[in-house]
């Protein structure tokens, strides 16, 4: 009997340091990457914003956390992991970066513009790899040094809490969540309702699968706004017409990943004007998409 107890007493033990060794090392993951992120409830995102980038549109000169923000993210899937993430690139960065990724195994999942009329133009390549999580830093790092990607340490936080010249309570108000600031810009988030699957592995908003808006001041209550909504094929065009009829324009429709469940298309946007006539466009499209928020 004490045999037996002894025996059910190791295999414990044992089951336990396997679990632990199989857990990814997000501090090995950052040395590996060469930039470090935080931990988002189990999932390990780093930024990479392009702030080595000068990208005027329409006058505006937009903030690399705006438009302009390369990010990876890093989630167990049983015994490895699961890497998905947007690299913004210039025309010039795009070969070299894809025949790298391609050589460390690597998916593509899109390469594509979110706005009109950036200059320089930018694009956004997405990615997606399985395996070491180590390893798939290590194949990223060695494709990204390709490009000018910045690989410095992340800004410290500030003493006090960051300011915005921007009504904040009111975009919390309109949208139904709460946002956050971000290098000189408002960003929120909007899960969507329900479970988003890539290759059957659920995909958290930390990874991509929510609707994401961004705020820049232009003075004067205005601001720039862009981002993208996570649709359905079902809610794509009643979101395009609520838009449009805001005038806020539509930049870009398409696909992020390739063996998403329910199948999803990212509409892009972009609008420089008087803060509360973009609420009320932003809300409208949003009253057409399945998210979770607040009730007006």
């Amino acid at each position: 009997m004490l045999k037996t107890s002894l025996s059910i007493a190791l295999l414990a033990t044992t089951l336990a340091l396997g679990s632990a060794e199989a857990a990814p090392d997000w501090n090995a993951v950052a040395a590996a990457l060469g930039k470090s992120g935080s931990d988002m409830n189990g999932v390990y995102r780093v930024g990479l914003p392009r702030t080595d980038l000068h990208v005027t549109l329409d006058g505006v000169v937009l903030k690399p956390t705006f438009a302009l923000g390369s990010w990876l993210a890093f989630s167990p899937m049983g015994d490895k992991s699961v890497v998905m993430g947007d690299l913004v690139l210039t025309e010039a960065e795009i070969g070299p970066v894809m025949q790298k990724l391609e050589q460390e195994h690597i998916d593509i999942t899109a390469l594509h513009n979110h706005l009109f009329r950036a200059r320089p133009a930018t694009f956004y390549m997405h990615v997606y790899g399985e395996g070491d999580a180590v390893a798939l830093a290590h194949a990223l790092h060695d494709a990204l040094i390709l490009s000018k990607t910045p690989f410095g340490a992340a800004e410290p936080e500030p003493a006090k809490p960051a300011t915005i010249d921007l009504d904040t309570a009111a975009i919390d108000q309109a949208l139904g969540v709460k946002g956050k600031i971000a290098g000189a810009v408002y960003q929120v988030g909007i899960p969507r309702k329900d479970p988003v699957k890539e290759r059957g592995m659920t995909v958290p908003a930390a990874m991509g699968s929510a609707e994401a808006i961004n705020f820049q001041p232009t003075g004067k209550g205005k601001a720039a706004i862009t981002g993208d909504f996570v649709l359905t094929a079902s809610e794509v065009n009643p979101v395009l017409a609520a838009l449009r009829e805001h005038g806020i324009e539509v930049t870009a429709l398409h696909n992020h990943m390739l063996n998403d469940e329910p199948r999803l298309f990212f509409m892009h946007f972009w609008a420089n004007d008087d803060l509360n006539k973009l609420l009320a466009g932003l809300g409208a499209a949003l009253d057409k998409v399945a998210v979770e928020r607040a009730a007006k």
